[in-house]
């Protein structure tokens, strides 16, 4: 299953490196476009491609709100990709990854925009030449991550609360890092282990 949080970029899909990253200068009613608005334009472009909400992920490093969707009031993740998933009336799974922009709302805003696009082939082109098109987007589930969270954070047994997880976490994230010589897959593996640290020690 793909998971919301943390981002699940789609396995051999290339990431855009940090100083080509771009602002992507998104607006929704005169201001830049918040993370809200940017999912509301995924959700709007899909269910017009006959896309039933439940069958959509888009997944994030944000943190998210009890519907699924990424919440807005968070401070900007060092990693800003955003990737959406979705699953045909066919059972065809899609997705559509995007990390050129310097903001997650601004990735979300760029995968509408680019949903938009393709739906006007639907318009011009019909709906076979539409499946020919999205192709190129199927679906498969990224690696998940074998080690223990501990193994990968760095952390012994004893270790049982949050904050210490979180020193380790920055620790190892200062290593691994794509912009510190590390990769994205040993960030993924890194956030995916933070992800579960959390589940276990804060019962969440």
């Amino acid at each position: 299953m793909i998971a919301a949080y943390p981002l699940q970029w789609p396995e051999g899909w290339p990431r855009t490196k940090s100083y080509l990253q771009k602002n992507g200068r998104f607006k929704h009613d005169g201001r830049w476009i918040t993370v809200f608005a940017a999912c509301d334009r995924v959700l709007v472009e899909l269910d017009r491609l006959g896309i039933k909400r439940d069958d959509i992920v888009i997944s994030t490093n944000l943190k998210t709100r009890l519907d699924g969707m990424p919440r807005s009031d968070q401070r900007e993740p060092d990693d800003h990709g955003a990737a959406v998933y979705w699953e045909t009336n066919k059972g065809v799974r899609r997705v559509m990854a995007i990390d050129r922009y310097e903001t997650v709302a601004d990735n979300i805003a760029a995968i509408a925009a680019t949903l938009e696009a393709m739906r006007a082939i639907d318009r011009h082109g019909g709906a076979q030449i539409l499946d020919r098109a999205f192709t190129g987007f199927s679906a498969l589930p990224p690696p998940a991550a074998a080690r223990h969270w501990r193994e990968v954070i760095g952390v012994p047994s004893t270790v049982r609360d949050m904050p210490s997880v979180r020193i380790a976490f920055r620790r190892r994230a200062a290593e691994v890092h794509p912009d510190k010589g590390g990769t994205h897959e040993a960030m993924a593996e890194l956030n995916v282990a933070l992800a579960a640290a959390e589940r276990e020690l804060n019962g969440s």
